[in-house]
């Protein structure tokens, strides 16, 4: 399986590190360059290339940062207690805290943060212990699309051609 497509739930828990990091790191450099993009553009207004840069690299990094910590916290809680359970997460959910802590130089903000990524965290994993959805998916005829001229939606739609009724 490739290194780019993998997904942080195909191994079961304590197993491929790097693939799980990879695959969380995935989603926390996208949100990182977007939120540096509005960073960027509505908030800092940074003058040149090497400061938008910096910026750029100031707010994705230690998001990428919060997601390797949370992933390790939970494969080294894993292998240390050898038991999977809600715990792990919240483990992980702390070990993120210290990172947005040191990013933001205030330790009440870590310890802060470390609770609240630590019960997104336990309630993450409660979901999958018992089957129900922490963020549930939504399908596109409830968002729209593009090509939403192209769907009918009468409540009467026109059989498809050469339709019959079985019986010839």
């Amino acid at each position: 399986m490739s290194l780019l497509k993998v997904n942080y739930y195909d191994n079961p828990e304590g197993e491929d590190a790097v693939g799980k990091i990879i695959a969380i790191n995935r989603i926390a450099v996208s949100l990182g360059l977007a939120y540096s993009t509005i960073d960027v553009l509505m908030v800092s207004k940074p003058r040149g290339y090497l400061a938008t840069l910096g910026r750029f690299a100031y707010n994705t990094g230690p998001l990428v940062g919060m997601a390797s910590a949370f992933t390790l916290g939970c494969y080294a809680a894993n292998n240390i207690r050898k038991v999977d359970d809600k715990w792990n997460y919240t483990i992980g959910g702390l070990m993120a805290g210290a990172v947005y802590g040191s990013w933001k130089r205030t330790v009440p903000g870590g310890v802060f943060m470390g609770i609240v990524f630590s019960l997104a965290g336990f309630l993450k994993k409660l979901s999958i212990e018992e089957g129900w959805e922490f963020f549930p998916e939504r399908s596109t005829h409830e968002l729209g699309s593009l090509h939403g001229v192209n769907h009918d939606y009468t409540l009467m739609a026109e059989r498809p051609k050469n339709w019959t009724t079985g019986k010839e």
